[in-house]
């Protein structure tokens, strides 16, 4: 089954491309591998959530996981766009998060397998990847996540 089949079957599309917040491009294509800027959970041009995860009144974990979800769709539109489109790519190699979290808060890990599950969801066998789950103190625009995702595609 096609990656876009796949993705069809999750009863979810490629989001648009967000526009660059800042100097720099969605995704970049370099030989055989796309790497993307770090993509935010925008939906129609707004942030799902805005917050700390785990702080007091902050992003439950949960709605963090979902943030995830978006953001990793967020991150195949761009790798997809650089790619020639999602069917091009032919492994998920690395996909880096980053949640902005309280002090005490340690499940970066359990957010980000949201994204991995997508990633395996869309991909299958191809979706494994590299990870890292890194806490931060901030995201730009308040974001509880950002993804970078980098994926091979065809030559």
């Amino acid at each position: 089954m096609s990656h876009s089949a796949r993705l069809a079957a999750t009863g979810l599309t490629l989001p648009e491309l967000a526009s660059p917040v800042g100097s720099y491009v969605p995704a970049l294509r370099y030989g055989d591998l796309v790497t993307t800027s770090g993509q935010l959970p925008f939906v129609d041009g707004a942030l799902q959530a805005t917050g700390i995860v785990g702080a007091d009144g902050g992003v439950a974990p949960e709605l963090a996981a979902e943030c995830a979800r978006t953001a990793v769709l967020n991150a195949i539109a761009a790798a997809a766009s650089a790619a020639g489109g999602i069917d091009a790519i032919t492994q998920v190699v690395k996909v880096t998060g980053f949640i902005a979290s309280a002090p005490d808060f340690g499940g970066q890990p359990a957010v980000m397998n949201a994204a991995s599950d997508l990633l395996a969801e869309i991909f299958g066998e191809a979706g494994r990847h590299a990870r890292s789950a890194v806490g931060v103190a901030a995201l730009p625009l308040g974001a509880p996540v950002e993804i970078e995702l980098t994926v091979a595609v065809k030559s």
